[in-house]
């Protein structure tokens, strides 16, 4: 059983940064892609941020210049850096991992459980 474990949500000021942690854990043979997205009341789930294995990152627009993903291949671990937040960048954000749990499977995508980032004075 595989499991992906945020931590780092919160709530902060307009202009202020949090630092968003994802670590896997269970039975996991090899990571491909892992990412992180965001979903706002009311809408859908996009993604925010993803890298690969050998750390090719992919940012959505909104978010380029502000936002840093980073991983530690050793611990299973992705990141989020986010800086100079805003009121829009508000919602629950998700870590999502693309994994095989044994070498003879398949990739799947696991989803963590959210945590809320809430940007307000």
């Amino acid at each position: 059983q595989v499991q992906l474990v945020e931590s780092g949500g919160g709530l902060v000021q307009p202009g202020g940064s949090l630092r968003l942690s994802c670590a896997a854990s269970g039975k996991i043979f090899s990571i491909n892609a892992m990412g992180w997205y965001l979903q706002a009341p009311g809408k859908q789930r996009e993604l925010v941020a993803s890298i690969t294995r050998g750390g090719t990152t992919n940012y959505a627009d909104s978010v380029k210049g502000r936002f840093t993903i980073s991983r530690d291949n050793a611990r299973d671990a992705v990141y989020l850096q986010m800086n100079s937040l805003k009121p829009e960048d508000t919602a629950v954000y998700y870590c999502n991992a693309n994994l095989s749990a044994n070498w003879y499977d398949g990739l799947t995508n696991y989803w963590g459980q959210g945590t809320q980032v809430t940007v307000s004075s």
